[in-house]
């Protein structure tokens, strides 16, 4: 009988052990740009925005700065992260061609001057995203070879890298997508974390993202409630929707979108490698 006692309450035992929460694991990239990050010899919170005019706009990054309003959870801890973090110049200052972000821009120009970026401002990490005007005449290999050389040099300065899939584009779905592809395998080849903009659109309007079809002809082009604006390429920025982070808002301002996305990536980059010691417990 006390043998018979012994056993249930051991078995039960194992039982509630076995039920207990387990910590995550770390992403892969994580040790990669752990290595990375210990050769880093610029000022810590520095971020630089690497892109073309979807990265350019002050649409992008700066609107968090200020008063944001239906924000999840998740979002309010990555906020408080950033902002503790990252060096207020980098919302909104770092902007233009001298900080590598510029309208009509290639990765062929990126490939040209990425070290004289990198030399001028020795950035922490460096969120990095062209493709889309590359789309209009360069092959597939060109525009693989030329990313991941941009991405290889910030690597080897020591700049913890953040790639970000292309958004779909009107008239070019096909290609917009193979290059997001290519994004998606640098991305795992040389170790770096992801933001698949690309993916998340398609996610949330699979059928309906892009603003220049008929379905949203009347629309001023970046009031379509969409991801997409009505320019097929940029993605959309309606004014009731700025600063809104609602599930609404996520499906109907591509900016918002993206802005969301990044801020949850680079907290996670902050929390597992630039500051691994201040993370909370899993």
């Amino acid at each position: 009988m006390w043998c018979a006692l012994l056993l249930t309450f051991g078995v039960a035992g194992f039982i509630e052990i076995s039920k207990a929460p387990q910590p995550m694991p770390l992403p892969g990239w994580v040790e990669s740009m752990r290595e990375v990050h210990a050769r880093f010899t610029g000022q810590p919170g520095t971020l630089a925005l690497f892109g073309d005019s979807i990265t350019v706009s002050l649409a992008f990054w700066a609107p968090l700065a200020y008063e944001c309003r239906n924000v999840p959870p998740e979002m309010a801890h990555a906020l408080a992260v950033v902002k503790e973090h990252m060096r207020p110049e980098c919302w909104r200052q770092w902007r233009g061609p001298e900080f590598g972000n510029e309208g009509r821009t290639t990765v062929r120009w990126a490939k040209q001057h990425i070290h004289e970026w990198l030399k001028k401002l020795n950035p922490e990490t460096a969120i990095i995203m062209w493709g889309t005007n590359d789309l209009n005449d360069l092959s597939e290999d060109e525009y693989r070879n030329s990313l991941k050389e941009v991405v290889q040099q910030c690597l080897q300065n020591g700049t913890v890298v953040i790639l970000t899939t292309i958004p779909p584009r009107h008239g070019r779905e096909e290609k917009a997508a193979r290059f997001a592809q290519i994004i998606r395998e640098i991305a795992d080849e040389l170790g770096v974390p992801l933001i698949d903009y690309h993916a998340e659109i398609l996610k949330r309007r699979a059928n309906d993202w892009d603003g220049a079809s008929e379905a949203f002809r009347g629309y001023e082009t970046y009031e379509v409630p969409t991801l997409i604006s009505g320019d097929g390429v940029h993605p959309s920025n309606p004014q009731r929707f700025l600063g809104d982070f609602s599930p609404e808002a996520l499906r109907c301002s591509g900016y918002g979108l993206r802005n969301y996305l990044t801020v949850l990536a680079y907290a996670e980059v902050i929390e597992k490698v630039l500051r691994p010691s201040k993370a909370p417990a899993p």
